[in-house]
């Protein structure tokens, strides 16, 4: 096949899709533009999750009438004259490719005009080409309107995510700008229905409570950090605040969102030796350093750097993270209950030291290439009936059965016996435990969709959750097998990192939500059991199907044999 230059219409779609992935692709070039103009408030509409209609409305700069026609093509930009401003971009846009990428998918339409200008102009695009331009009357600012993305690549348009996780894709986006630029009133319309909303009076607290909700802000801790021309500020959270994964933690660089792995890292280490394994912290920071210290122009969407020093910039957020924490953190206070134990729990205390006196300790055999996987963990799925020995380390039950010893994960037990009870119960009306008072929950945009569109699901298995305003949902009653636990925290788990379009199944959706549940209302390791307590999860775990793994496949027990204790004390030798 000879080789050829490609026409300028497919060229610019492949270009497109460099830029242009998804509607939340589109949303974020057009917020960016209207930031780099300079704009006081910013409106978002969109419908069918931005796949039908996407308008963003400013009152920033405009663009003038002669040069709306360029303001589409490609390479074209007011932010760059030459090589060596790449080396300090100050804006969120430089490239000149937005508007052109995605006026060669949709079709586009631009209203603007400046404040010097007596009319403005307007201005259609259809797949790549002008079809229109003319003056009109409008306000200063500019107006762009993308209908139908996508519908000359019919390719991307088939892979995009369903409505739900589209949305929650902007949603994610448009908050976490509307926290950068506190200053700037952001408002967003999903076929609609106002979902965000800000002042815009510079407050940052301020407009975290009104993005995430007041009981999260008031947690938040100050994280501030000047040394001239590098600044760190924002927010990051205290140790009781914490996620199952990295989502909720974000970098601006100079006013820019991006996604850089080092920066997460920094922030880790802050947190080093505070957090449980596979819990993550909700952060918010801004980096303020010299524009020729970062690299912007690695990737066309603009959401990766590359920083001169990134030793230096490691060092400096996880100080100023760490220094943030240290500030905060309030002496640890010892419980009562460990200063004067009940008889209970000192004779579960002397009970778990005497038969741990008489066994073999984990640590001596835990490396020994004597002891086969097999040999410690569960094939079959029978239990045998066990007899209580006592908690070990306020987290694990000992017990003795008919074929040696038992070592069992007290939360991961709990886990499968609440799992069990939920989904048996399945069949018939749930038990719910009505509140004595209503509790009120504050969700982000993003997360507020997907409880939303689960509330069917949880008002099945006994919750009775219902709106109470934007983002805000009012809970009445609760199962009643859990009525013991936190109303805000079974619910907000059910959200942490559930993806829409994960399990597609409603059957599986279901479960997984259960199990969710569960996993929030189990007892905790750490936590003390009485003995009373310790033997009614033994008993409880022994009646459940599948009583060997959690609802999550995590094994509940270890088993160490007689077999394998005699060859430990070289009563029968080693094989």
């Amino acid at each position: 096949m000879p080789i050829i230059i490609l026409p300028d219409e497919v060229a610019s779609q492949i270009a497109a899709g460099e830029v242009v992935e998804r509607p939340a692709s589109a949303v974020k070039e057009l917020l960016e533009n209207a930031l780099d103009a300079g704009a006081s408030q910013i409106i978002i509409r969109l419908e069918k999750a931005g796949k039908k209609m996407i308008e963003v409305l400013d009152d920033g700069s405009g663009i003038p009438y002669n040069q709306m026609e360029l303001a589409v093509s490609r390479h074209a930009t007011s932010k760059l004259r030459q090589t060596s401003d790449l080396q300090q971009v100050r804006t969120l846009g430089f490239r000149g490719e937005a508007l052109a990428s995605i006026g060669s998918v949709s079709y586009l339409t631009m209203l603007s005009r400046t404040a010097d200008a007596p009319t403005g102009g307007r201005l259609v695009v259809q797949g790549g080409h002008i079809t229109d331009i003319s003056q009109t009357g409008m306000s200063t600012g500019t107006t762009v309107t993308v209908r139908d993305l996508f519908y000359n690549v019919p390719a991307r348009l088939k892979f995009l995510k369903t409505d739900a996780t589209e949305r929650q894709r902007i949603d994610e986006f448009v908050t976490r700008y509307a926290f950068a630029y506190s200053h700037v009133r952001f408002q967003l319309q999903h076929d609609g229905k106002i979902l965000l909303q800000t002042n815009g009076n510079g407050d940052r607290r301020e407009t975290l409570s009104n993005l995430y909700g007041v009981d999260l802000a008031k947690q938040m801790i100050d994280v501030t950090l000047d040394e001239g021309a590098f600044k760190v500020e924002g927010f990051t959270s205290p140790i009781s605040l914490t996620r199952s994964n990295r989502k909720d933690i974000t970098f601006f660089v100079n006013g820019r969102w991006i996604q850089d792995n080092a920066l997460n890292s920094a922030l880790l280490h802050a947190y080093q030796t505070y957090l449980m394994v596979g819990r993550y912290p909700v952060a918010i920071l801004m980096i303020t350093m010299p524009p020729e210290m970062v690299d912007v122009n690695v990737h066309p969407t603009k959401a990766e750097v590359r920083f001169e020093d990134s030793g230096a910039i490691f060092s400096r957020v996880q100080r100023a993270v760490r220094r943030a924490l240290l500030a905060y953190s309030p002496v640890p206070q010892i419980p009562n209950r460990l200063w004067h134990p009940s008889p209970q729990y000192l004779e579960a205390e002397n009970v778990v030291s005497s038969a741990m006196d008489q066994t073999v300790q984990p640590e001596q055999f835990v490396d020994n290439p004597a002891l086969e996987p097999s040999q410690t963990t569960f094939q079959e799925v029978q239990m045998p009936l066990l007899r209580l020995v006592g908690q070990v380390g306020a987290t694990y039950l000992v017990a003795e059965g008919p074929d040696g010893l038992y070592l069992i994960d007290q939360h991961a037990a709990h886990e499968r016996v609440l799992y069990e009870k939920f989904t048996s119960r399945k069949d018939s009306l749930p038990v719910s435990q009505p509140l004595l008072e209503p509790v009120i929950v504050h969700l982000t945009p993003d997360k507020a969709r997907l409880l939303e569109g689960s509330l069917d699901i949880l008002n099945g298995l006994g919750f009775v959750v219902e709106n109470f305003g934007p983002q805000t949902f009012r809970i009445r009653s609760i199962p009643a097998f859990i009525s013991g636990a936190d109303p805000t925290a079974a619910l907000q788990v059910l959200v942490e990192d559930f993806e829409e379009d994960e399990t597609p199944l409603a059957n599986e959706r279901e479960k997984r939500i259960i199990a969710r549940i569960c996993k929030r209302s189990a007892v905790k390791g750490g936590q003390i059991l009485s003995v009373e307590e310790q033997s009614r999860l033994l008993r409880d775990l022994e009646t459940c199907v599948s009583p060997r793994t959690c609802p999550h496949g995590r094994p509940t027990m270890i088993h160490l044999s007689v077999d394998l204790l005699e060859r430990q004390f070289g009563r029968r030798g080693s094989r």
